[in-house]
């Protein structure tokens, strides 16, 4: 990207141009890090700007609108949706997913890591192996087929399309990382166990989970509550992920937070 605004065998000019960049302080040590690199790669010499990065509140999407975006999404974008809602992998994890990944005995996915996390193997649903089992292979990797900032355009185009239909505006600011924030704010709310969440995210430093404590209310006692009959409803159930209460008049009683 750098290459295209620059020459980026000058690092004077380049430092110039990410220090003016109309971008985040985030994005603008992003790309000093890469430059950083590249100068180590070739033998140049620059000082590295420093950035302070701003902290801002992580964005929280209710599972109603990321449910409402996977329903309303073409075939693999819809199970890509519901495979980064089901794991909390990062979008590159799951962008990197093989067949070979995918246990269909054990209904597990092992997730390669990225970013510096650590590998590891999760559960699915049943519901979504099989949506996974009815995608087309055309190579050895699941969803890529095209490049992930194409698949992400994709994804947008069509998010901004149902926000507007749905006139909700809260489904505008859903990106892929939303499906993380989430699904790791609702394990910590279910387990109240940081480690626990720390492995699901792969994070190599426990202080990179904590800022999920802080997402949490567990003085909040809204709960939607279901009725199960037969085992397959009470199955369907927990992968949905309710959790059994009591049992009233032969019928199973489970419950979810909203």
């Amino acid at each position: 990207m750098l290459s295209k605004i620059g020459d980026i065998e000058d690092p004077e000019r380049i430092k110039g141009l990410i220090c003016s960049y109309p971008a985040s302080e985030a994005r603008k040590e992003l790309l000093s890090n890469a430059y950083d690199y590249y100068c180590e790669f070739k033998g140049h010499r620059w000082i590295r700007p420093k950035f302070k990065r701003v902290d801002v509140p992580i964005f929280l999407p209710l599972e109603s609108d990321l449910d409402a975006l996977i329903a309303n999404t073409r075939d693999k974008l819809s199970v890509f949706l519901q495979l980064l809602k089901e794991t909390g992998a990062d979008s590159g994890e799951a962008w990197k997913l093989r067949w070979i990944d995918v246990d269909c005995e054990r209904r597990t996915a092992a997730i390669s890591p990225t970013k510096n996390h650590n590998s590891r193997t999760l559960p699915v649903s049943a519901n979504l192996l099989s949506r996974l089992l009815k995608l087309p292979r055309k190579n050895e990797r699941v969803f890529a087929s095209q490049n992930l900032d194409r698949f992400r355009w994709r994804y947008e185009r069509a998010r901004n399309e149902l926000a507007v239909k749905l006139e909700n505006p809260r489904i505008h600011m859903i990106a892929f990382r939303s499906f993380r924030h989430w699904k790791a704010t609702a394990e910590y709310h279910r387990t109240k166990d940081i480690l626990h969440v720390q492995w699901l995210l792969g994070h190599k430093r426990l202080s990179n989970t904590l800022v999920y404590t802080h997402l949490v209310n567990f003085e909040s006692d809204d709960y939607v509550c279901r009725v199960a009959k037969t085992v397959d409803e009470a199955k369907t159930l927990i992968e949905s992920g309710f959790e059994y209460v009591t049992e009233m008049d032969s019928a199973k009683l489970f419950r979810k937070r909203k």
